[in-house]
């Protein structure tokens, strides 16, 4: 059986929760799709509902979460080639 996706939804329509580092969005079901700020650093691109089967594309731009040392990388990098 395939994971049927349910909708796509931008990342700005979810709410973050600072405390637990997860993105929320209300599922039909009532309860709520999530993807935590590790999954969507990691690339994952895909939000779950923990009380049913549906699940959401969430429509992010990965640069946006790329961990503070890969952005500081790819910074001096940029750096080193224009020096």
């Amino acid at each position: 059986m395939t994971d049927v996706i349910h909708d796509e939804v931008e990342i700005e329509d979810f709410e973050f929760d600072e405390e637990t580092e997860t993105y929320y969005y209300p599922c039909p079901c009532g309860d709520k799709f999530e993807i935590s700020l590790e999954e969507l650093q990691s690339g994952e691109d895909i939000a779950t509902c923990p009380s049913c089967s549906l699940l959401v594309k969430v429509i992010y731009d990965p640069d946006d979460f790329l961990l503070d040392e890969a952005k500081e990388v790819g910074t001096n990098e940029s750096v080193k080639q224009t020096a």
